[in-house]
């Protein structure tokens, strides 16, 4: 067991009692069984916050009806702007850790430097979660279904006096099984746990069986109440031999990318947090106005991706365009972050990276074509084939998970033709990604949390690669200015 508990912890029965049990394999199905139970929760929990969030989206459509045509946009700004405004207010007096994404608060839980006080961040979450995502922020739906996982396993954990490994161990359950109902992928989901909290996560049978479990029965609810199609099916995609050299390079360009993007999520956070501390909510009423306009003058560059994404698939944008909108889903991603509102990171990933691979693939397509190459990378090498190997390498460069991503990819998909693209587009963007020194988004953003507490954060990694050269090339220059 990890940490300590109070004598009446210790007295209390818990699921490894040798006196409420009879015998290893009785203890293990009980804890499986539980954590199966608060998967099933989190499935119907989370469906519902889906549901909830679809069914609100649509309000721009909506207001499209009732209003002309010249008024839309201003209606549109101030139904954001209000929205914003009051999710962060919500954050803010009842729960400030439901801010933001919710996976940092769920690895420092696991880890045991932070506590899920599910009772406010439960209903902080989901209500405040609803109105941020579906008023047309660039937030996703995953990072606070997570957290309200941890949230229910945090509530079973508690009922059920659980020791520390346990607790843990549930905490790591529910948020698979959020992740599992968030994008109706299941292995996604329990390889989440296992590559994203490795550091954390109390490695036993039973746990790592738990985790498993809630996966499944999380996706099990999530498609008796929303159905089991793909949530974004893209089928037929294929990568030739000959091809794999450019997806290599895919990822190195987005490897680059998502190193950079981290940094901007962090510098905009403090940006943000200095003008909180001058205006309460000046930053994120004026986050909501500008993703208000753009919802109505620009919708491709707003809302969490998911039906962009169709959108570019069904009808690939001229290569001008992708470029503005990898540039303006890059701002508005990190812009909508920066407001303080609960919603996550990892469907705005997947948006930007499948309009930068679709515009690094286009440009690929016409240099082949200039080349006359043809033959050789063949036509299934689509700008398309580029943007779903990109969503697994952009993820890969910020989390730094690539097998979840290359996963959670797939099983969003269905293009498992792309596999072995996708496989060499994460690897080189994690290899990338490490040479320059990048850092998982989480853990920064966990440390960050931590140093505004006042709390000293885990000591970081020694650098390697480029950041290496660029620490030791800054320490001779300081040793010649001191002779």
């Amino acid at each position: 067991m990890v940490g300590s508990q109070t004598s009446q912890q210790a007295d209390a029965p818990s699921l490894n009692d040798a006196a409420s049990v009879r015998g290893a394999g009785v203890y293990q199905f009980l804890f499986v069984a539980m954590a199966a139970l608060v998967g099933a929760v989190i499935g119907l929990i989370g469906s519902v916050f889906h549901l909830a969030i679809d069914h609100l989206s649509a309000w721009p459509q909506w207001l499209a009806t009732r209003v002309a045509p010249d008024q839309r946009i201003w209606c549109t700004m101030g139904v954001t702007m209000v929205a914003t405004v009051i999710s962060v207010m919500l954050v803010r007096r009842f729960a400030p850790e439901a801010g933001g994404s919710g996976v940092q608060e769920l690895e420092g839980a696991v880890q045991g430097i932070r506590q899920v006080r599910w009772r406010r961040v439960l209903p902080v979450k989901f209500v405040a979660g609803v109105a941020s995502i579906s008023s047309g922020l660039v937030l996703g739906r995953e990072g606070p279904t997570i957290h309200i996982g941890a949230a229910v396993s945090a509530a079973a954990a508690g009922a059920t006096r659980c020791t520390e490994v346990e607790r843990r161990g549930l905490l790591a359950a529910g948020a698979g099984a959020g992740l599992a109902c968030a994008f109706n992928a299941p292995l996604a989901g329990a390889l989440f746990v296992v590559e994203e909290t490795r550091k954390q996560f109390p490695y036993t049978f039973r746990t790592y069986m738990g985790v498993i479990a809630a996966a499944i029965t999380s996706t099990i609810v999530t498609q008796a109440i929303a159905g089991s199609r793909i949530d974004l099916p893209v089928i037929g995609q294929q990568a030739p031999l000959a091809s794999l050299p450019a997806f290599a390079l895919l990822g190195v360009v987005l490897g680059a990318m998502g190193v950079a993007l981290n940094a901007v999520v962090l510098t905009t956070l403090d940006m943000a947090a200095a003008c909180n501390r001058r205006v309460p909510y000046l930053w994120p009423a004026l986050v909501g106005l500008g993703v208000g306009a753009l919802l109505t003058a620009a919708p491709q560059t707003v809302t969490g991706g998911e039906t962009v994404i169709m959108q570019w698939a069904a009808q690939t944008p001229a290569l001008s365009m992708l470029l503005v909108f990898v540039v303006m889903r890059f701002l508005t991603m990190v812009g909508s972050y920066s407001a303080g509102a609960p919603g996550g990171v990892f469907a705005p990933i997947l948006a930007l990276a499948v309009c930068s691979g679709m515009a690094f693939g286009a440009i690929v397509e016409l240099v082949v074509s200039q080349l006359g190459l043809g033959g050789a990378m063949g036509d299934s090498a689509s700008p398309l084939a580029f943007g779903m190997a990109a969503m697994a390498a952009l993820f890969t460069g910020s989390v730094r998970s690539p097998l979840v991503g290359v996963v959670l990819a797939l099983e969003l998909t269905g293009s498992y033709g792309l596999t072995l693209a996708m496989l060499c587009a994460s690897l080189t963007a994690n290899l990338t990604a490490q040479w320059l020194g990048g850092r998982p988004l989480y853990e920064q953003l966990l440390e960050r949390t931590l140093r505004l507490e006042g709390k000293a954060p885990s000591p970081r990694r020694a650098a390697v690669g480029l950041a290496s050269w660029t620490r030791d090339r800054r320490a001779r220059r300081r040793e010649r200015g001191n002779g």
